[in-house]
C-alpha cells in the first residue's frame, strides 16, 4: 500500500507542472497554431489510413457527395 501511495504522489508531482502550464490562460494563447485542414480534408486523410473503419469514412463521403449531386440536379429542374 505504501508503494502505491508513493507512486500516486510521484505521478501527481510529475504532472502538476504540465497541468499548470496547460491551464494557465496567460499571454501565450495567441501563439497556438490554427488548424489549416478542413473537415473534408481530414476525413479524406482518415479514409486512406490502415485503421479499422477507415474505408467506411470514404464510403460515407462518397454517399454524401452523390446525395448532394442529386439534390443539385433536383433543384435545377423547373
Amino acid at each position: 500500500m505504501k508503494r502505491f501511495a508513493s507512486l500516486v504522489l510521484l505521478v501527481s508531482l510529475t504532472l502538476t507542472p504540465l497541468w499548470a502550464a496547460g491551464c494557465s490562460g496567460g499571454e501565450g494563447d495567441g501563439d497556438l497554431a490554427t488548424d489549416t485542414l478542413t473537415r473534408d480534408q481530414k476525413d479524406s486523410l482518415i479514409s486512406t489510413m490502415p485503421i479499422p473503419g477507415a474505408g467506411a469514412v470514404g464510403n460515407a463521403m462518397e454517399a454524401r457527395d452523390n446525395a448532394n449531386a442529386r439534390a443539385a440536379d433536383h433543384d435545377s429542374i423547373r
